[in-house]
This record gives C-alpha cells, sequence and structure tokens, in this order.
C-alpha cells in the first residue's frame, strides 16, 4: 500500500506541474475585484498551521479540499472552498447534502463520495489529488499518518463543541479567515436580534430539547450542546434548575424523570435510521410519550428534525433553526 501511494503522489505530483504550466500560458479571465481577492489569499502563502495533530505546512492556496466530516463539509461550502471530496453522512446516497444547505448542485457537481464517516476509502481520497484534507481528532486519530502522506491534514479536536471555532480553523487554512470570522459574526447578529425579537414578544421564554435515540432513557440537551450554544446566542434561557451539564452535550432522562425537561418550549426530537436503531427511538419515544407524566408538561411540544437541530452542528444548521425559532413565534426571522 505504502509504495503503491508513493508512486501515485509521484505522478499525481507531476501532472500538477504540468498544469501550473499550461496555465502560465493561459490569459487571466477574472475581474479586478476577484483578481484583488485571490492575491490577498495568496498573500498568506505558504502557511504552516498549528492543529491538535501537530503542524502542517500548506504550500498554496488549497484549491482540491477533501472535507472528512459533515461539520467540515458544511464549512468548506459555506466558505466556498473546492470541495472534491466528502465522506457520506446521509442514508440517501441520491440526497448526499443537508436540505438546510439549499441547492449546492453547482459547488457539488464535482465533488466525490470518498466512503463513510466510519470508514473513508484512502485510495478514492489519494486518486482526487487534494491539496487539503480536513477531519478532527475525535473522528479519524488513528488516520492522520496515512492521510498527512497524501495531502497537506489538518485535524480540530472535535467538532460538535467548537463548530464556530471549526469554520474559522478551516477559513484560516483556505487563506479565507477574515471571511470565515465575518460569517460567523453575521450568524451570532442574527441569533441575537431574533432573540430579542422572541423575548421582546414572550418575555418568559424558556426551552429544552429532548432526543430520543433508542436507550434506557432520553436524553436532555445541555448547555454545552450544539442547540444550547444557538440558544445562549439568541440569549433564551434554559428554566432555572432545570438538569445541565458544563462537560457533556445532554443529560440522561429517566421516564420517571421526563417532567424535569420541561420548559416554555419543549423541543422534541428522535434519531430514526432506517433499520432496527430507527424502530428502538421510534418505540422509545412512544413508549416516553404515552407515560402520563408526558402530559403533564406545562411547555409547548414542537417536533424539530433531528438532522438539523441535533446533527449539523454548522453555520447553515444554525441559520435553519434559527429561522425555525422566528417563524414558530412568529417574529422577523432577520434574513438577509
Amino acid at each position: 500500500m505504502k509504495t503503491r501511494i508513493s508512486r501515485q503522489l509521484t505522478a499525481a505530483a507531476a501532472g500538477l506541474v504540468l498544469l501550473a504550466t499550461a496555465a502560465c500560458g493561459s490569459p487571466a479571465a477574472t475581474t479586478s475585484s476577484t483578481a484583488t481577492t485571490a492575491a490577498a489569499e495568496a498573500a498568506g502563502f505558504p502557511l504552516t498551521m498549528e492543529h491538535t495533530m501537530g503542524s502542517t505546512t500548506i504550500e498554496e492556496v488549497p484549491k482540491r479540499v477533501v472535507a472528512l466530516d459533515p461539520s467540515y463539509i458544511d464549512a468548506a461550502l459555506l466558505l466556498e472552498a473546492d470541495l472534491v471530496g466528502y465522506v457520506q453522512y446521509r442514508q440517501d446516497p441520491k440526497a448526499p447534502f443537508a436540505p438546510y444547505l439549499g441547492d449546492v448542485a453547482d459547488a457539488t457537481k464535482d465533488a466525490v463520495n470518498v466512503g463513510t464517516l466510519a470508514e473513508p476509502n484512502l485510495e478514492k481520497i489519494l486518486e482526487l489529488q487534494p491539496d487539503l484534507i480536513v477531519s478532527a481528532k475525535v473522528r479519524h486519530e488513528a488516520l492522520y499518518s496515512q492521510l498527512s502522506k497524501i495531502a497537506p491534514t489538518i485535524f480540530s479536536v472535535s467538532t460538535g463543541p467548537t463548530w464556530k471555532e471549526n469554520v474559522v480553523f478551516l477559513g484560516e487554512a483556505l487563506g479565507k479567515k477574515a471571511k470565515a470570522e465575518e460569517l460567523v459574526k453575521a450568524y451570532e447578529d442574527r441569533a441575537a436580534k431574533v432573540g430579542a425579537e422572541i423575548l421582546a414578544k414572550k418575555p418568559d421564554a424558556t426551552y429544552s430539547l429532548i432526543r430520543f435515540t433508542g436507550g434506557d432513557t432520553a436524553r436532555l440537551y445541555s448547555s454545552n450542546s450544539f442547540i444550547g450554544e444557538i440558544m445562549a446566542d439568541m440569549n433564551i434561557p434554559r428554566p432555572k434548575d432545570q438538569p445541565d451539564s458544563d462537560k457533556e452535550i445532554f443529560v440522561p432522562l429517566s421516564a420517571e424523570q421526563i417532567l424535569q425537561g420541561d420548559a416554555g418550549l419543549v423541543m422534541v426530537s428522535a434519531f430514526t435510521p432506517a433499520g432496527a436503531e430507527g424502530d428502538k427511538a421510534r418505540a422509545q419515544q412512544e413508549a416516553f410519550q404515552s407515560n402520563p407524566l408526558w402530559q403533564r408538561l406545562q411547555g409547548e411540544v414542537k417536533n424539530v428534525d433531528d438532522a438539523t437541530f441535533l446533527a449539523s452542528v454548522s453555520i447553515q444548521g444554525a441559520h435553519a433553526v434559527i429561522t425555525e425559532l422566528a417563524n414558530h413565534y412568529g417574529v422577523d426571522p432577520q434574513l438577509p
């Protein structure tokens, strides 16, 4: 395998040299604004990035990016990177990208599925000749050495708890750190504005999110979770004295504890993939919601999309959450 990769890397390098030589003789076809932006992005290269696995030098502005985590797929599209490879993270192979991303057909028309999140295919990644691979230690620590032989590879520690920081992390690697910071700030500003509208209309608003995954206990998502951070950015609080955690993303709730999940708005989701795992989650949800204690919840119960409210961990997903909550409360969604 090692010899094969070395040979293919040599061939890939030669091909890139030929492409670069051919490009030198081609007339520029960009506008002044585009050329200025490209020059600004290129100014910081070669770039050496410190990350959780060490340091990595990226010689030129990355043009072919492989993202091995869903949040980085979203971040790459947000930053208009040239996404050439992605891991499969949705069940429907005909719709590999999340609906909350909008129409990304043009941006992903040349992108290739390089395997599952659990088992990315190294040979497929190699064939794509990427000049940047991005993922997280929590996902692919065991593959880092092999991936870094294919192309410059950068890892964050995690993806969920650091979703905003990870946008800036990838932005820096792409020469677009300032743009990434602007996009994060724009999200935070919108979250604050919509939250203020909601609180002006309903000053005592509080929230909780209960999720069913098929275990013995339900999950009450904490302040440390994706939804917890979005709601904090909106300044909408959890109920006083509700169970919480600053280390874990959820607190387990037994059927007997379900009233501890009560709030002004009780968001409910379930992880329901096809097959036995999804069947267990549906059965668990039915059992909890048929419990007489569930009928004693005082808050308004709202079913939400699990893939958006729980799994997206991205700026685009957060914007979709804000839009849905604005519509729910009947306030201005503050859309651009």
